[in-house]
């Protein structure tokens, strides 16, 4: 994983010294895109009747892992229920050239449409847009777009932001423990929002970070929130694919937030919400297009205006008062008086690092390498 970890950043350097646009980092988590760029191309084509179209997914991880790729297929399950169209997939696909492989299959099989679903598929993603002109793509968390492929992720450091409201408001410690998968640009940004959350209702609390070096490992992310709970965290939050952190939080007596899905049947006593993704819409707005033949590569990268992400309803574990508190900050960050990166914001040293009345631009946060005051932990 250091390998992909080292490709990811050097991807980003060179990305932001061309000049190229953002994007998420992960999915990114996902890395970057911005919806600010300008489409790439216009690939309009004939029509496409609903019997004819076969859309592929290529997933990182198991459809079952009751989060990021659950979320996906829920997407894919919509997109059926909602157009009729044929839907194949394939699970726990490597970000290796075995994505190039699977790709190639879905083709084989009459996959017109085809949606990649992690950063690492990127590089491969792109080579077949260019192999198979006919054959639409999309790209979740990466920031690369073709003739015929387009990139996609949503704003869910906005969600963030929200359920760290939850977890600031339930703290009784003070210390809040976070199980990080990766050191990359969507993975701080996600916690700087949420550490941001918590400081606007609890200006005491701090956030403990701890990195796993993980997308998808439910016994090493389980053992990192543990690692916190033993620190005395009362409050566990998670970047993970998995519900480990969840299970963890369940089992000592803790409360938890989840991610990517509602996980409350997994940690029933602990769990309080999540931030949270609603890929469905997007799936069908985009397959239309490519059957009414209006495809357009774009970099897409939208927040809780379009739905792509919210917040998860609160459970009964959630402290009085927090469903208030998070819809006047909801409402707040949709008519824009809330800027979640707006200064002033301090570094973890303390230090200004974004100035009174300024605000981080998309590429800068698609970038962004530094901690907020209050995140206990190092970017390694």
């Amino acid at each position: 994983m250091k390998r992909v970890l080292s490709l990811v950043m050097a991807l980003m350097l060179i990305f932001v010294m061309t000049g190229c646009s953002s994007k998420p980092a992960e999915t990114t988590t996902p890395t970057e895109t911005s919806n600010e760029q300008t489409p790439a191309s216009d690939t309009a084509s004939a029509s496409i009747p609903a019997e004819d179209m076969i859309v592929g997914f290529i997933y990182v991880g198991p459809i079952g892992d009751g989060g990021y790729t659950y979320s996906h297929d829920q997407g894919r399950l919509y997109l059926e229920e909602k157009l009729g169209v044929k839907t194949i997939y394939k699970e726990s696909v490597p970000e290796t050239q075995e994505c190039e492989q699977e790709i190639r299959n879905m083709i084989d099989q009459g996959a017109k449409v085809i949606f990649t679903t992690s950063f690492g598929h990127m590089d491969f993603t792109e080579k077949m847009s260019k192999e198979f002109p006919d054959v639409k793509f999309y790209h979740c968390s990466g920031y690369k777009t073709t003739d015929n492929m387009s990139n996609y992720f949503g704003r869910i450091y906005e969600a963030r932001y929200l359920s760290g409201i939850v977890a600031g408001m339930k703290t009784e410690s003070n210390s809040i423990g976070y199980v990080a998968a990766f050191p990359i640009p969507e993975v701080i940004r996600g916690i700087n929002a949420f550490t941001l959350g918590v400081q606007s209702v609890n200006p005491d609390a701090t956030v403990k970070v701890v990195w796993t070096s993980t997308w998808y490992d439910p016994a090493k992310e389980k053992d990192a929130a543990i690692s916190l709970l033993d620190q005395g965290v009362d409050v566990i939050a998670q970047h993970q694919d998995t519900t480990g952190p969840q299970q963890a939080a369940e089992e000592r007596g803790a409360f938890s937030i989840g991610y990517n899905t509602d996980m409350s049947a997994m940690a029933p006593k602990a769990y309080m919400t999540a931030p949270i993704w609603n890929w469905g819409p997007y799936y069908v707005e985009q397959v239309q297009s490519v059957m009414d033949g209006k495809f357009e590569s774009h970099a897409y990268w939208e927040g809780m205006e379009k739905d792509i992400v919210k917040l998860a309803p609160l459970t009964e574990n959630a402290p009085a008062g927090a469903q208030e508190a998070i819809d006047a900050a909801k409402a707040k960050i949709l008519d824009g008086s809330l800027v979640i990166f707006g200064g002033p914001i301090y570094n973890q040293d303390g230090a200004i690092a974004v100035e009174e009345g300024k605000t981080l631009t998309d590429e800068e946060l698609l970038n962004m390498m530094w901690f907020v005051k209050g995140v206990e932990g190092k970017i390694e």
